[in-house]
């Protein structure tokens, strides 16, 4: 089920009224069977493959806890091969066939080995991490295991962020479950207005620019030049807008029925460097990585050559993570490439800025600069993100700084005037909203303006997106992984 398609329309005001009007100890029921009705939305017998890993975790779990020595080990292992060995089936078979098959085809060409026919589950990448999380906690002792069968699943299947996030631990969304959730008018507020701004970016922002940026991506090799950077950096946006849309909507349907999911962007493309920019872009994932990763294989603990291998690795992995093709896995190696050389030459990138000490101390033209760097840098990057195969992300990358194949007018009569003045205005909205976020609790800071004030910001905000939302059920970027 689509956040942006009418069956949520009517899906979540059900489930919350119903939430609500349940006794607190039938609410986790509603929930988990809500859940199973929002994934079998999609493809319904692939819910199969979540109840076997939540069995295969729910187990482990207790055994984790249980045992000691080599058993509690052993427990892990097996939780982490399970889920391992459900991604490696199910999203990364045909890849791992297809590049065994490039080399056996040069032995002998009739005995290459087959494909797999099969549509990737929604979101396994996402609820596969979260339920290692799981057993990875219980095995620190960070958190104890869940004896709550119905209370473990829901923590898998909560469905605001079953199929794209955020990717949550533990300690911060099993407790909530066990916890009253009172009707709180502060709190649904907050939560249908976060949803309200995240359909925004996802209907009015995000998939209007997706048109020309397909467009042009679908078909690069008959651009080159202006086109392909406009369409780059309109793909920029559009991705952020089509995630963090995502998880304001999820953040804020969980909150309207009293519940805190951890917060997943934070302005990335503010950033200054490209190490800022993991900490504000994708942070369940960034942190996950970092906590379950990067910091076991020695994090800063060790050498500076390890140091830079691990990052350059954890970042092809994260590539990986995010789509089984080699255009991924060159964005994640871009990624670490950027974070090892911005290691390695800081100290002469400040004195080349003329920044004397860290960036949050440089004036204003510097801070314009290092961040201007770090967006050219990201949008370079998501070329071999939105690719469709590696040839056109190769192309592209080495097209789009070659004179421009159409004007600039033509550019413009492409994308097509009433949409650019919508765009403009958009990000105009937008970029004032990510203003006023500086600092500052901004629903907190929302709620004490008049009442006329924040049902005219509403009300224009739902204006927009009910008569320039572009509705053609787009699913989110992010549901493929």
């Amino acid at each position: 089920m689509l956040f942006n398609s009418l069956e949520f329309l009517i899906f979540f005001p059900v489930v919350t009224l119903l939430y609500f009007a349940l006794p607190h100890k039938y609410r986790w029921f509603h929930l988990l069977v809500a859940s199973c009705i929002f994934y079998s939305f999609f493809i319904p017998y692939y819910i199969l493959i979540l109840f076997f890993t939540i069995i295969i975790d729910y187990f482990a779990g207790i055994w984790i806890e249980q045992s000691h020595g080599k058993k509690r080990k052993w427990a892990l292992v097996m939780s982490l091969v399970a889920n391992i060995g459900v991604l490696a089936i199910f999203k990364y078979y045909n890849f791992f066939i297809e590049n065994f098959n490039s080399v056996l085809f040069k032995i002998n060409p009739e005995q290459l080995l087959p494909y797999w026919d099969i549509i990737l589950p929604i979101g396994l990448s996402f609820h596969t991490f979260q339920a290692m999380s799981y057993t990875i906690e219980v095995y620190r002792g960070n958190q104890k295991a869940e004896r709550h069968f119905g209370i473990y699943a829901l923590y898998v299947m909560f469905y605001p962020q079953l199929v794209a996030g955020p990717i949550e631990r533990p300690q911060n969304v099993i407790h909530q479950f066990y916890e009253k959730h009172n009707f709180d008018y502060n709190m649904v507020v907050s939560g249908l207005r976060l949803m309200l701004w995240g359909m925004f970016k996802k209907v009015v922002i995000a998939d209007r620019l997706a048109k020309f940026v397909n467009l042009i991506y679908n078909n690069p090799t008959e651009y080159q030049g202006l086109p392909l950077i406009v369409a780059t950096i309109f793909f920029t946006f559009q991705i952020y807008c089509d995630f963090s849309g995502y998880s304001d909507i999820a953040l804020g349907s969980a909150r309207v029925m009293g519940f805190e999911l951890m917060k997943n962007f934070d302005r990335p493309y503010l950033s200054k460097s490209v190490g800022e920019f993991w900490r504000r872009w994708h942070i369940s994932l960034s942190t996950w990585f970092r906590d379950y990763l990067y910091i076991p294989l020695g994090g800063n603990r060790v050498s500076k050559p390890r140091q830079y291998f691990n990052r350059f690795f954890v970042f092809m992995v994260s590539g990986l993570w995010h789509g089984a093709n080699w255009h991924y896995v060159i964005w994640g190696a871009l990624h670490g490439f950027y974070l090892i050389v911005g290691q390695i030459t800081g100290a002469f990138q400040r004195k080349i800025t003329g920044v004397k000490t860290s960036l949050e101390h440089a004036t204003i033209p510097q801070k314009l600069l290092h961040g201007a760097i770090t967006f050219v840098l990201v949008a370079f990057a998501w070329i071999f993100f939105r690719a469709n195969t590696n040839a056109d992300a190769i192309y592209i990358a080495k097209n789009i700084f070659k004179a421009p194949s159409h004007s600039l007018d033509h550019v413009l009569y492409m994308i097509g005037k009433n949409e650019l003045y919508l765009i403009i205005i958009s990000f105009v909205i937008m970029e004032v909203v990510q203003w006023l976020q500086r600092g500052k609790n901004l629903s907190s800071w929302i709620d004490a303006k008049p009442r006329w004030q924040r049902w005219g910001a509403y009300y224009l905000v739902l204006f927009m997106i009910l008569c320039y939302g572009v509705y053609n059920n787009s699913q989110f970027i992010y549901f493929q992984f």
